[in-house]
C-alpha cells in the first residue's frame, strides 16, 4: 500500500492542470502548513519565531525547470534578494536552491553565471547556500557543477540521496573537496534501473552514506524524520567520539515539530527546511509520496472551518 501512495502522489506531482488550480485554492489543501508564503517577506516571521526556539532554518524559493534565460536571471535575482534579507533580518538561516531554477537544462554555462554570482553574494553576507539535488538525470550535472563551486567556495553544499544506486560513488567522487552534505532518502520517481525499489535497501544505504560522509571529517546534515535513522546517527557518533558540531539534524517545516525540538534539548543542531513561494504544488506532492502520514495535513486543510 505504501509504494502504491507514493507512486500516486509522485503521478500527481507532475500534473499541470492539478498544478494551476492548486496555486488558486493553496491553503485549503494544506500548503500553509508545510509552506512558509508566496513570498520570503511572509516567510520572515516563521524564521524569526523557530529562531527564538533555537532552531536553524534554510529556506527555499520553490521553482523549477525554467524554460528561458530571462527567467533563470529572475530566479536568480530572487535567490540574491533573499540573501541580502536573510542579513538585513538577521536571520539565523542558509538557502537552498535548485539549479534547474537557475537554467541548468538550459546550458551549462547559463547556470554557472547565475550561481557565480549568487555566491558571491553570499560571501559578502556570509549565508550558506545549499544546490538541492532534483530526478537522477540531473545528478551528474548537479555534482560536476558543485565540484567546482566548492574548489572556490566554502560556504556551499549539496544533496545526496540514498535511493540512487551511484549514490556511494558520489561521495568518493566529491571526497577530495571536502563536501558538506545533506544527505536524504529521495523524493523524486524513479527506475529500477537506477534506484532502490524497496524501502529497507534505501534506509540501510542512508545509514552507509551517514556513516562514510561522517568518518570522512565531512559535516553532515541528516535530513529525516525516521526515528531509525535518528537514532542509528547517536548510537553512531556516540560509538566514534564524533562530536555535535560535525553534524546536524534537519528536518521540514510543519513536520515533527515536537521532534525538532527534543532534538534541540538533547544538545545537537537542529536546522528546518522552509520552501516559500507560490509554486508549491509539486513539493507539497512528493512530501505526501515520501510519507503517507502526511497525507492527514491535507485532509484537515481541506475541512478546516
Amino acid at each position: 500500500m505504501e509504494a502504491i501512495n507514493k507512486s500516486f502522489f509522485l503521478f500527481l506531482a507532475n500534473r499541470p492542470l492539478l498544478d494551476r488550480l492548486a496555486k488558486r485554492w493553496g491553503s485549503k489543501f494544506g500548503a500553509d502548513k508545510i509552506v512558509g508564503g508566496e513570498t520570503f517577506e511572509h516567510a520572515v516571521p516563521l524564521i524569526q519565531n523557530l529562531n527564538s526556539q533555537g532552531l536553524r532554518v534554510t529556506v527555499d524559493h520553490l521553482g523549477e525547470f525554467v524554460a528561458s534565460d530571462a527567467e533563470a536571471r529572475e530566479r536568480t535575482l530572487e535567490c540574491i534578494q533573499t540573501i541580502r534579507m536573510i542579513s538585513a533580518h538577521d536571520l539565523n538561516s542558509q538557502m537552498s536552491l535548485k539549479v534547474t531554477s537557475l537554467g541548468l537544462d538550459i546550458s551549462h554555462d547559463l547556470a554557472w553565471g547565475n550561481m557565480i554570482q549568487i555566491m558571491e553574494e553570499a560571501v559578502k553576507h556570509d549565508v550558506f547556500v545549499t544546490i538541492d539535488m532534483e530526478d537522477s538525470s540531473r545528478t551528474q550535472a548537479t555534482l560536476d557543477l558543485y565540484k567546482a563551486l566548492k574548489q572556490k567556495y566554502n560556504n556551499i553544499g549539496t544533496v545526496i540521496q540514498s535511493y540512487l544506486y551511484r549514490s556511494d560513488q558520489d561521495l568518493d567522487y566529491l571526497n577530495e573537496v571536502k563536501p558538506i552534505l545533506r544527505l536524504v532518502k529521495g523524493a523524486y520517481k524513479e527506475s529500477a534501473k537506477v534506484a532502490f525499489p524497496d524501502k529497507s535497501d534505501v534506509d540501510h544505504n542512508l545509514k552507509q552514506l551517514i556513516k562514510k560522509q561522517l568518518l570522512n571529517g565531512h559535516y553532515t546534515a541528516i535530513a529525516s524524520h525516521d526515528d531509525a535513522i535518528i537514532n542509528f546517527t547517536k548510537e553512531l557518533v556516540k560509538e566514534y567520539g564524533i562530536t555535535k558540531d560535525q553534524f546536524e539534524f534537519q528536518m521540514l517545516y510543519g513536520m515533527r515539530s515536537q521532534s525538532q525540538l527534543d532534538l534541540l534539548a538533547e544538545g545537537y543542531t537542529v536546522r528546518v527546511y522552509l520552501p516559500y513561494g507560490n509554486d508549491w504544488y509539486g513539493y507539497f506532492m512528493r512530501r505526501l509520496a515520501e510519507r503517507p502520514a502526511n497525507i492527514a495535513f491535507a485532509f484537515n486543510g481541506l475541512f478546516k472551518k
